[in-house]
């Protein structure tokens, strides 16, 4: 009797104890089952929300979620093929942190896989994307942001160490737009956030973009009357062109050559932008309408013979001038770095202006005392009185003579003064010459010039000789030297060979006669490069410190930066 009681009691035990605790032991396996399987399902939800494509895997039992997710680099969209895109944002941006770049519509393009391991939704971090620094601060400045300068000056003196939401570029009414970001997911690069509404946009296709400079066509010339018997019979005219083999030649009609003469005069009458990149001139584009507006289709102009090349300066030259021609006081930004040695040419004094006076480009009296002064019209007038004295001596002489031997005496005499014409005629030229000589040394050694200076005389030189417009001034000038430069290699060698030659005496101490010869054969050349060189030398006084520099340094610093 009592051994059936003692059984039921374990069985009861076991039934209502240990029951319970097994299923209190199951119970955190259910639970990190449901919150996993719930966590799993909010993260798809935000996945599908942003339109990510994501691998995701979940173990419930150690409550732990995988998110496979690519990382991209990104690069704004084309201004011109995809303009309506490029100014509108992203219809459905991602609201997962670390995904604000995509506010914007991008090109993308994969470059790895980012794996993730969360517990809970809100851990998850979409990828930074990889982005040129200078392309994203170029697109940010087109849309009408504002670069902050201390924000810019403390990336370029901290670095890394920039404390995260510092403000970089602003809305036109003040919000943040470009902060630092934090460093998670950088991988030791510069992590940045954007932030940006459609309300805050304040410039559109019309606006020139950064990096880019319009140039101006010249004036148009007066046009001048044809004849109407040559206008007849030009378009019968068929030009022989000679095949690749160089056997068989054909004829091609006049009109296709008219269109192309008609390209021709076409492109030297419209304006031309260009676009200078870190590494030169990359496009030049030209139209007769708005080249920025988005209607347009502009085209290509040939541009080989200004990329910059090793061992041939035409290109860095056209770079230089074209920066310096595009900075203004409100330019914050500009991609093309002017090295070093042209700013330090430019900044120099290196034209004597001695010899400014003889290429007839600068008045003497308008420079300081630099030439000997010779009285010629008194040695003519002693040189005078001396032969006339010694004609009215022999004369007087003579009168005294028997009638025959005056008449020798006479003979003999006028053969000894035109002796004596030639000799002081010979005298004179050998004179002339040697001070002229003398002139052209002193000329070299003279006192030198300002560039700006020496541009200001230069400008007024070509404008007296109607190679330019009287109302143009300095900085139009250079427009349009830059747009010529572009349509013409022949013009555009030659003008560089000048800016060669003027660097290379400037830094070997100094003009050399064979220099001075080479500016007297073409005084108009080296005329419309003093231009270039006085428009390269304004941006010589950007201080250091200030908004522009800082930009450079750090678009310099970092390349590609993660933007999230």
């Amino acid at each position: 009797m009592s051994n059936n009681d003692s059984d039921h009691s374990a069985t009861d035990i076991i039934t209502y104890i240990g029951v319970p605790l097994a299923v209190l032991g199951v119970l955190p396996i259910l639970y990190n089952t449901v919150a996993t399987l719930a966590a799993l399902s909010k993260i798809k939800r935000m996945l599908r929300r942003a339109k990510l494509t994501a691998l995701t895997r979940s173990d419930v039992v150690n409550k732990v979620i995988e998110v496979e997710l690519p990382r991209y680099a990104v690069t704004p969209l084309d201004r011109f093929d995809e303009g309506t895109e490029y100014w509108q944002l992203s219809r459905q941006p991602s609201q997962i942190p670390g995904g604000s770049w995509t506010t914007f519509n991008w090109k993308t393009n994969t470059i790895g896989i980012k794996t993730q391991r969360v517990e809970y939704a809100d851990q998850l971090r979409q990828p930074q994307v990889e982005v040129a620094f200078d392309e994203l601060v170029s697109y940010l400045l087109d849309l009408g942001a504002v670069p902050e300068p201390h924000g810019w000056k403390l990336l370029r003196s901290t670095g890394l160490w920039t404390p995260m939401g510092s403000s970089l570029m602003s809305s036109p009414d003040g919000h943040k737009a470009l902060t630092i970001g934090p460093l998670d997911d950088s991988d030791g690069h510069l992590s940045l956030a954007v932030n940006w509404s459609s309300t805050w946009t304040t410039r559109d296709s019309s606006s020139l973009p950064p990096y880019w400079v319009r140039l101006p066509p010249p004036p148009p010339k007066r046009p001048e009357t044809a004849n109407p018997a040559e206008a007849s019979t030009s378009t019968d005219i068929e030009e022989p062109v000679e095949t690749e083999d160089g056997k068989k030649k054909e004829l091609l009609p006049k009109e296709s050559l008219d269109s192309i003469q008609k390209q021709v005069q076409a492109n030297s009458s419209t304006i031309i932008t260009c676009q200078i990149s870190v590494d030169g001139l990359v496009t030049a584009l030209s139209q007769e309408t708005d080249i920025m507006k988005a209607s347009c289709n502009p085209h290509s102009l040939y541009i080989e013979h200004l990329r910059i090349r090793s061992g041939k300066a035409d290109g860095v030259w056209f770079a230089s001038a074209a920066t310096a021609y595009g900075t203004t006081s409100q330019t914050v930004l500009w991609n093309y770095k002017i090295p070093d040695e042209i700013l330090n040419f430019a900044r120099r004094d290196t034209v004597p202006c001695g010899v400014l006076v003889l290429l007839g480009v600068v008045d003497e009296e308008d420079t300081p005392q630099w030439a000997t002064a010779y009285n010629s019209g008194l040695e003519a007038h002693e040189l005078f009185v001396r032969r006339n004295t010694e004609q009215r001596l022999a004369m007087a002489e003579e009168a005294k003579m028997a009638p025959a031997q005056r008449q020798a005496a006479a003979a003999s005499r006028m053969q000894r003064e035109m002796q004596y014409r030639l000799q002081d005629m010979r005298d004179k030229m050998r004179q002339d010459s040697q001070r002229r000589e003398a002139r052209q040394a002193e000329a070299l050694q003279s006192p030198k010039w300002d560039t700006k200076l020496v541009a200001e005389r230069q400008l007024k030189w070509l404008k007296q000789r109607q190679h330019m417009e009287e109302s143009l001034v300095l900085k139009d000038a250079v427009g349009m030297l830059l747009h010529r430069m572009i349509l013409d290699g022949q013009f555009t060698s030659s003008i560089c060979k000048m800016l060669d030659l003027w660097k290379a005496w400037a830094e070997n101490g100094g003009m050399r006669m064979s220099d001075y010869v080479a500016l007297q054969d073409d005084p108009e050349t080296f005329a419309q490069a003093s231009l270039l060189a006085a428009m390269i030398k304004d941006t010589t006084t950007a201080h250091e410190g200030t908004l522009s520099m800082d930009l450079q340094e750090c678009m310099r610093i970092w390349r590609t930066i993660r933007l999230g």
